[in-house]
């Protein structure tokens, strides 16, 4: 097909949404490996996952047989006030690049949210809603999944209690109080309210906090109130599934003009917006339909895939979650402040983690400046002023595209550019400002994290 054909922005129409989430478990040839309990270490069963996620919930986490679930209809209805979402040609950016690449991006931003976590945060809350609870509680980083959370439930009548990550509250103020406009209730984490929090600010005190941290109070929230549960934005298999969305649209908005991607790109944290993408793809890879190069993109002060270990450990700082077999950095490491507050967890969705784990895709960790130089030259060529998070992808797919314009390949770039930046300006005036640093932790500070994975046979 001849290029000039195909749009700047590659819309779908309502009929071509998808109606299913795809589980990519169900064509991988090593399943990932099962939740533990955290007393036993035996696999978690469906009843003890129960009394801290919704019903439906559970089912889709233990299920890594069933290919695809259908999208109820109430939250189909939901998705089309800003689905389907773009893919865009990224002209511009091409251009400034001189590049023979071409480059497009899944834009997951036109929403309230400003990210792609609403995609699941609406099928969260309509479980919750189905179950008869009263609210939820939860954990955020940046915020972007606070925020679609806190959307979510207001739509739905429910309660949302926000644990948010330290750094992050006092460094995003804004979109704190879009929270709070929504009706959830934030509190900076760790914090006094539980007694994990508690425990947390005695062992570190001044702790800026980290996802591992506010993981910890929600559950203990959740736990100890009637007719609530809990609720994650990213790493666990659930969330993933809700979030092929994105995979899907962007493979059928690429099979409608018929461009075969040779590199896929995702910023990697916990997994969701990676896995999400990503996962149609590495299907037909496992079918032995096609092959692709994936990549995940991580922050050089939080690097659970390209340094950490795999093996089983505490999703959560308090080590009161399951454990989950998946590269990590240990329960106990502490990301430094940064500003990419989603990309800050120690460990890594246990799929993506199975994928990285069989070669099936790469992984590399950016410095923080970089990232920022990155975001800002695509804010000038393309309009759009990235989240911190996002732009780790996007610095990956201009190194590749600089790599063709060397190599005079014609590669076809895809990345998700995950959500936008406007609630990240105090972010961007320490870039403009030239105060913004990099940090990168030594080995010895990761062994300290590496020491607080447990040990128990099989997982040395």
């Amino acid at each position: 097909m001849e290029e000039r054909k195909i749009p700047y922005k590659i819309y779908l129409t309502e009929d071509e949404m998808p109606r299913y989430w795809y589980n990519v478990r169900a064509d991988m040839k090593h399943k990932p490996a099962p939740l533990l309990n955290p007393e036993t270490y035996q696999p978690m069963t469906e009843e003890e996952l129960g009394q801290v996620f919704c019903h439906e919930l559970v089912r889709q986490e233990l299920d890594m047989e069933t290919p695809y679930f259908e999208i109820p209809e109430e939250i189909r209805n939901f998705y089309k006030m800003y689905r389907p979402s773009p893919l865009v040609r990224a002209y511009c950016l091409e251009e400034k690049l001189k590049t023979p690449a071409k480059i497009y991006y899944k834009f997951e931003g036109n929403n309230t949210s400003g990210s792609h976590k609403l995609n699941s945060a609406i099928a969260q809350a309509y479980y919750a809603k189905q179950q008869g609870l009263r609210g939820v509680t939860t954990e955020t980083g940046a915020g972007q999944w606070g925020t679609a959370l806190s959307m979510a439930c207001a739509y739905l009548g429910l309660d949302c209690q926000v644990y948010m990550v330290k750094c992050s509250y006092e460094q995003k103020p804004f979109r704190r109080e879009v929270m709070r406009t929504y009706g959830a209730h934030v509190t900076p984490s760790p914090s006094n309210t539980t007694s994990v929090g508690r425990k947390i600010l005695a062992q570190f005190p001044g702790t800026s906090g980290s996802l591992g941290c506010a993981i910890s109070e929600a559950v203990e929230a959740a736990a100890s109130k009637e007719g609530y549960r809990y609720v994650l934005g990213s790493v666990l298999s659930q969330v993933l599934l809700h979030q092929t969305i994105i995979g899907l649209e962007t493979q059928t908005a690429l099979k409608k003009y018929d461009i075969h991607p040779d590199i896929i790109i995702g910023c990697a944290g916990g997994g969701s917006n990676l896995g999400g993408l990503i996962a149609p793809f590495a299907g037909e890879m496992l079918r032995g339909e096609a092959n692709y190069q994936l990549i995940a993109v991580e922050p050089a002060s939080c690097p659970s895939l390209t340094r950490g270990k795999y093996r089983y450990d505490y999703c959560d700082t308090g080590m009161i979650c399951p454990l989950q077999k998946m590269y990590t950095l240990g329960n106990g490491f502490i990301p430094a402040a940064s500003h990419s507050g989603g990309l800050r967890y120690h460990g890594m969705s246990s799929i993506v983690s199975q994928l990285y784990d069989d070669g099936l895709m790469e992984a590399r960790s950016v410095e923080q400046t970089e990232v920022f130089a990155a975001a800002q030259e695509f804010a000038k060529c393309e309009g759009i002023l990235p989240a911190p998070e996002s732009s780790h992808a996007i610095r990956v797919a201009m190194d590749e595209a600089i790599r063709c314009r060397e190599t005079g390949e014609e590669k076809t770039i895809v990345f998700g550019l995950t959500g936008t930046g406007y609630f990240d300006m105090v972010a961007y005036g320490k870039y403009n400002d030239g105060e913004m640093t990099d940090y990168i932790p030594t080995d010895a500070e990761l062994q300290h994290g590496f020491d607080s994975i447990p040990k128990f046979p099989g997982n040395e």
